[in-house]
């Protein structure tokens, strides 16, 4: 009786040590995936007169009150890098700041 209470003990401390390695390896991947994700996040501060490229995915602008203005989600928003040679075709919109209701 007391030779399978002590095995019964020494087998729920090999389960107990098994689950705190499987939580550490866990932990341990869980950092280094959050420390991968977050070395490919690219900083996007955008200022006023920047070019920028706006990704016309399914994208459909509808002008405010008939003016030029509209909003658009910074998320669909990159910087423009101008080449020396660059004579393309492009579109200039200047956008401004967006208006919030409390602000007059």
């Amino acid at each position: 009786m007391e030779t399978t209470g002590t095995n019964r003990v020494t087998g729920l401390h090999e389960l107990e040590e098994f689950r705190f390695h499987a939580f550490e390896s866990a932990r341990l991947y869980k950092e280094w995936m959050k420390l991968m994700h977050d070395k490919n996040i690219v900083d996007r501060n955008f200022k006023s007169r920047e070019l920028v490229l706006l990704y016309n995915s399914r994208l459909r602008l509808y002008p405010e009150d008939g003016t030029n203005k509209f909003t658009v989600n910074s998320q669909r928003l990159k910087h423009y890098l101008v080449m020396a040679n660059d004579k393309g075709d492009r579109e200039i919109i200047m956008l401004e700041e967006p208006q919030y209701v409390n602000e007059e």
